[in-house]
């Protein structure tokens, strides 16, 4: 297990709205892992020498204004997460081996979901357990991962190949049932890189469960072709679920779309804390 401890407030950071992504400040991430007195020169000469064997981490790159010890906003040497992780895996120190050795573990695993994509939901639902969300929702949240792979499959049959396309349908989705973009929706629960299923409630994850599912079925039914076909499929698709959230919400008289994320969803108990053994169905 790596130790991000060591990182606490001591990376300088920026997030960005539009492209939903963090951006860290090289210098400091540098200063941490390798020790030198002087990270501004280190991380000069390391530019130098990735350039020399190939690598676009230093194009990648970006420079961004971020507050200077001196209190001044400058520009300054940002990289992504992607980016930083291949930077850390030049750094030749103690404080880098651990995440190097994570990234290598990371690796190795993803190889072994490929051969065997069990293994990617076995751990899946490790992690979930782990995280304290309740059996119900595990249980819940991994046949929304098999929803989600049969849609794509189907916007792949239709002729929808883009994953840029994928997210605008899904978009599209999540706006016709919940009333709100993925953008407005993760702005509600505060979240930034987190993924938005698992930030959902019960009664969320069902609903958007129904509209992915339902959209599933319709295109099987409709034989839609292309994008522009699958966008308008998707959109009926989402008002089944919108409907039915309306009917609930009618009902209920509460809203189903809430701003609760994971970290309430579990210390409130709404989920419950699940004090069974997990077990992996085989």
């Amino acid at each position: 297990m790596i130790d991000i401890g060591i990182f606490d407030n001591k990376i300088r950071k920026i997030w960005d709205s539009k492209k939903e992504e963090w951006y860290f400040s090289v210098v400091d991430i540098i200063g941490i892992l390798s020790g030198s007195e002087n990270p501004s020169n280190y991380w000069k000469v390391l530019k130098h020498r990735l350039k020399d064997e190939g690598s676009q981490v230093v194009t990648d790159c970006n420079q961004l204004k971020l507050k200077a010890i001196d209190g001044k906003m400058r520009e300054t040497d940002v990289a992504d997460t992607k980016c930083v992780l291949r930077i850390i895996q030049s750094i030749p120190s103690k404080n880098a081996e651990s995440f190097k050795l994570w990234l290598a573990k990371v690796g190795s695993e993803r190889i072994d979901e490929i051969e065997n994509p069990e293994l990617s939901i076995d751990r899946a639902m490790k992690n979930y357990f782990l995280k304290g969300y309740s059996e119900k929702w595990i249980n819940q949240r991994i046949k929304t991962i098999e929803i989600r792979k049969e849609l794509a499959d189907e916007w792949k049959r239709s002729g929808v190949l883009e994953n840029q396309k994928f997210a605008i349908l899904t978009n599209e989705i999540t706006l016709a049932w919940s009333g709100k973009s993925i953008k407005e929706y993760k702005e509600l629960k505060e979240l930034k890189k987190e993924n938005l299923r698992d930030n959902m409630t019960n009664l969320e994850l069902a609903l958007n469960t129904l509209a992915e599912a339902t959209t599933t079925e319709i295109s099987k039914k409709e034989n839609p072709e292309g994008f522009y076909e699958s966008l308008d499929v998707a959109k009926v698709g989402g008002n089944v679920a919108g409907n039915a959230r309306k009917d609930i919400e009618k009902r209920l008289k509460k809203n189903i779309v809430t701003s609760k994320n994971s970290q309430e969803i579990i210390s409130l108990g709404i989920n419950g804390k699940n004090k069974n053994k997990l077990v992996i169905l085989k």
